[in-house]
């Protein structure tokens, strides 16, 4: 298995407080580990105008895999937070980072 640093882009088409920011870094921490900590890579950023990146860790054999998975991980997070598909698009996912077998 591969451990992938996966980039998720997306917008937020309503407001978003910073409770709500809080939240959903505490619901994804747990796939921003020692490769990203090492990296330095923040799991959050939200800009200006609503866009955001998410930056989670997933082990998958492959990349396709790894990005389908961290897509489903933001989405369902979005959704627990009341931040329907159409409140939050998601972009296409990329590898920003990996570790592991080749």
């Amino acid at each position: 298995m591969t451990t992938y640093v996966i980039t998720v882009p997306g917008t937020f088409l309503r407001d978003v407080d910073d409770a709500a920011r809080s939240k959903l870094a505490r619901r994804l921490a747990s796939h921003h580990t020692d490769l990203s900590e090492a990296e330095d890579v923040e799991l959050l950023t939200v800009h200006e105008g609503g866009t955001f990146s998410a930056r989670l860790e997933v082990e998958a054999p492959d990349r396709a895999t790894a990005e389908d998975e961290a897509v489903r991980l933001l989405a369902g997070a979005l959704e627990e937070l009341g931040f329907s598909e159409k409140d939050a698009p998601l972009g296409p996912p990329a590898v920003t980072g990996l570790e592991g077998e080749f």
